[in-house]
């Protein structure tokens, strides 16, 4: 039933995949509240849903402990503008979209004066900081969670907390069209497709396409007719991807997509990518994988310090066990990866598609409705 009542969203997602988890939301309360008006930051798919974005998403894409100094000074300007303007301008509800290091002290700042705060996506308290679970409380109302090993700890410390399950999980189908996604991709059918995915942000790519396409080069040796997509997050991804790979002369046939992630992931006989929520849409997808991650070295040592859970990539967090390979600093190297890669095309490829249809079952919970059914309570519209 649609509401005639003006309802104000203030929202701020700060990176590709805390983007898609907005646009969802702000789909689902526009279902209910048509004039639902949505200010903040953003990137396509919010402002696809009429976001008026005040400053670019890629400007809160930053990556790392250390890599952040760097971008403090801007980031620190971007948030005290952020909440001038929503104490000028309140909102029913704000939602900090992820990115915990900008929104929680956005949200602290808010709530202080009387405005309704939601997190969606924990922070990582059970992987490291758990302390950092006092700091969440001061700043949110509620948190929406999108996996169900969270709840404990959130209830352990009696901070308001709801499991909403994941809107990829619900967007993705249990079984998905290869085939469709090839003729999509104008792909040939009969080609061995590698989706290399080496993140949404600058310096992921900078850092670690050139090791996966040196990767690719010793694939190709053991593959057929092999035929490389990489997908772009956006337009300067799309460049950065493309000037790396002309500056190599490489042989291979690439292509360089525009369209979502998702197709090349379906479209593919076997997925190289960096780790984050690209493995989780892996997952989803059903195909074999091997996920990656480099980090500086100090912050690498630090988190060695901190880090908690045995496993970082999201299938093996999700599953508890090693279900996917996943590789840390100096084990990113070409012949490593390649080893992977045709290693996990030999195993029990049943044994793989069920424990994926398991997890994705668990995910599966509508999620876009059901956290917009947690603001609209949260703002009493319920």
């Amino acid at each position: 039933m649609q509401n005639s009542k003006a309802l104000r969203i203030g929202i701020i997602a700060g990176e590709a995949s805390g983007d898609v988890l907005g646009a969802g939301l702000v789909r689902s309360l526009k279902q209910q509240y048509p004039n639902c008006e949505v200010v903040g930051i953003g990137g396509q798919h919010l402002i696809s849903q009429g976001l008026k974005s005040m400053f670019d998403m890629n400007e809160l894409s930053v990556m790392g402990l250390v890599e952040v100094l760097k971008h403090l000074p801007r980031l620190l300007s971007i948030r005290k503008q952020m909440v001038q303007y929503f104490l000028d301008n309140p909102p029913d509800v704000f939602i900090g979209v992820d990115a915990p290091d900008f929104n929680l002290a956005v949200e602290t700042k808010l709530k202080a004066q009387g405005i309704k705060t939601v997190h969606y996506v924990s922070p990582t308290v059970w992987a490291w900081r758990e302390s950092r679970i006092h700091k969440i409380a001061k700043a949110t109302n509620l948190v929406l969670g999108i996996f169900p090993f969270e709840k404990p700890i959130y209830d352990k410390y009696q901070v308001a907390y709801r499991y909403v399950g994941h809107t990829l999980a619900d967007t993705i189908d249990m079984q998905v069209d290869r085939t469709a996604s090839r003729e999509y991709l104008s792909i040939d059918k009969d080609a061995h497709v590698l989706a290399v995915l080496p993140g949404s942000r600058a310096k992921e790519i900078s850092s670690l396409l050139p090791v996966f396409m040196d990767a690719a080069d010793l694939y190709a040796a053991h593959k057929d007719r092999l035929k490389i997509i990489i997908p772009a997050a956006n337009q300067a991804r799309f460049e950065q991807i493309t000037s790396i790979l002309e500056q190599r002369h490489t042989k291979l046939d690439i292509l360089v997509s525009l369209e979502p992630a998702r197709e090349a992931m379906i479209a593919a006989d076997a997925v190289l990518l960096t780790s984050g929520t690209a493995s989780l849409e892996a997952m989803l997808c059903k195909r074999p994988m091997v996920v990656a991650y480099q980090m500086s070295g100090l912050t690498y040592a630090i988190m060695q310090r901190m880090y908690k859970p045995d496993y970082f990539a999201l299938p093996n967090i999700l599953a508890n066990q090693m279900l996917v390979p996943e590789l840390l600093q100096e084990q990113v190297n070409p012949a490593t990866l390649c080893q992977h890669l045709l290693e996990q095309q030999e195993r029990n490829q049943d044994e793989l598609q069920q424990a994926y249809r398991d997890l994705h079952e668990v995910l599966r919970t509508d999620a876009d409705f059901q956290s917009a059914k947690a603001v609209l309570e949260l703002a009493g519209l319920s």
